[in-house]
């Protein structure tokens, strides 16, 4: 009977075992919608939206988020993380000198700053099309990482399938220009047009604050000369940029924390913005795609980051080397000591909703597997696993020995061992 019972209960702690492992088998991808109870209609007049907590990738808005556009000069924002990369990996360098080509040079619409043979360092060339979006600059980096446009676009749609970018993702330029319009340059090697749907513009974005969030220092320029003798500046055309407050052209656009991203247009594409801003420890990505006017694509903007930032939170659950009441002990075997603190190894921070209550946000543990809780154990060491859910989103931080535990002697050993057997046998 006792067997039995022994049997059934060791079975029991087997599926509740097996059921935690499940839910802490939940990882976050960017992309994934938030679970919201009841999302406001924003009333949008745009083609598509979305709108992305920049630290997780989790959705917090979206409309017709996975139809595939024209991005017009959104799809410069796989080139800056390429030429980023680039220089992440030691491949180029920002005083690197790049020469501008006949085919550089004979891009049209914006930019049209750069003459065929022009030398510039890849820094101002990158500020050409990070703040002034040239479709000169963008075809000069392009061909300076990969020899050739077609190329760089070859490697354009690799990186998109690498970021997790839908398959209807499609790059055939460095610029976001329409074959049409590419004229006697259009790539006979790549077929179709570039397209993007909000959701991978988003997720794009994410990709480059997450790896390359040195980008901003580009995109939060308002203006800025090229050359020195130049007569006049280069002028973002990204209006809401907070760096605008003082300027009378722009002053009712800007947006508090707005850094960025990348502003586009083409007849085929309307307006399009994809923003950035950061408030109280918060970065939003919003993402508006085919609106009618060039203010539009900014109003439009502003009703997404509002409903963002007056809606969510970044809240503190834990602090870094804390102890927590899920878990505050476990036990190691051969230790001196089997009862042993443990303290987290990082703090957390999480999106919540503003009001949120504590009971909302739930703490679980357990200690790691068995074969790793046996001394020694060193200060610092993972003994097991704090998961915090909160709507439905999980959240996994390491819970680490808070100090060195030393293995007892055979001595005591052998009278824990003494002591295990008669406890067991009555």
């Amino acid at each position: 009977m006792k067997k039995a019972a022994a049997t059934k209960k060791g079975f029991v702690v087997w599926i509740l075992t097996a059921v935690i492992f499940l839910q802490l088998a939940i990882i976050h991808e960017p992309g994934r919608a938030y679970a919201v109870e009841a999302v406001p209609d924003l009333k949008l007049e745009v083609s598509s939206a979305i709108l992305m907590d920049a630290a997780t990738g989790q959705i917090l808005y979206e409309n017709n988020a996975d139809v595939a556009l024209p991005p017009a000069s959104m799809a410069k924002m796989m080139t800056e993380y390429l030429v980023l990369d680039s220089i992440k990996n030691g491949k180029t360098k920002w005083d690197d000198t790049v020469t501008t080509s006949q085919r550089a040079a004979d891009a049209i619409g914006s930019g049209q700053l750069l003459a065929p043979n022009e030398k510039l360092s890849l820094k101002s060339i990158f500020e050409a099309m990070s703040i002034y979006s040239g479709n000169d600059a963008s075809v000069a980096l392009a061909e300076h990482i990969s020899g050739s446009e077609d190329d760089f676009a070859v490697l354009m749609n690799e990186t998109a399938r690498k970021l997790g970018l839908s398959q209807e993702a499609h790059f055939i330029n460095s610029t976001g220009l329409g074959r049409i319009d590419m004229e006697k340059y259009a790539p006979k090697s790549i077929p179709g047009e570039t397209l993007m749907s909000a959701r991978d513009s988003a997720i794009l974005a994410y990709h480059i604050l997450k790896d390359h969030k040195e980008v901003l220092e580009f995109t939060k320029i308002p203006s800025k000369k090229l050359r020195e003798s130049d007569k006049s500046a280069m002028v973002n055309w990204n209006w809401m940029l907070e760096g605008n407050q003082g300027n009378d052209n722009f002053k009712s656009y800007y947006y508090v924390g707005l850094d960025g991203l990348k502003t586009g247009h083409t007849k085929e594409a309307g307006y399009c913005f994809t923003g950035t801003a950061e408030r109280n420890g918060l970065r939003l990505i919003s993402v508006v795609m085919g609106a009618k006017t060039e203010p539009k694509r900014f109003i439009e903007t502003r009703k997404l980051l509002d409903y963002g930032f007056n809606t969510f939170e970044m809240k503190e659950v834990l602090k870094a080397d804390s102890e927590t009441a899920a878990l505050p002990l476990v036990e190691v075997k051969k230790a001196v000591n089997t009862s042993v603190p443990v303290v987290t190894e990082s703090g957390l921070s999480i999106l919540v909703r503003k009001g949120v209550k504590d009971e909302e946000i739930v703490q679980t543990a357990e200690p790691a597997e068995a074969s790793k809780l046996v001394a020694p154990v060193k200060k610092g060491d993972v003994l097991g696993k704090l998961t915090v859910t909160y709507n439905e989103q999980k959240y996994e931080v390491n819970l680490i020995a808070k100090e060195d535990v030393k293995k007892a002697n055979w001595f005591k050993l052998m009278l824990r061992s003494i002591r295990s057997f008669f406890a067991n046998l009555f």
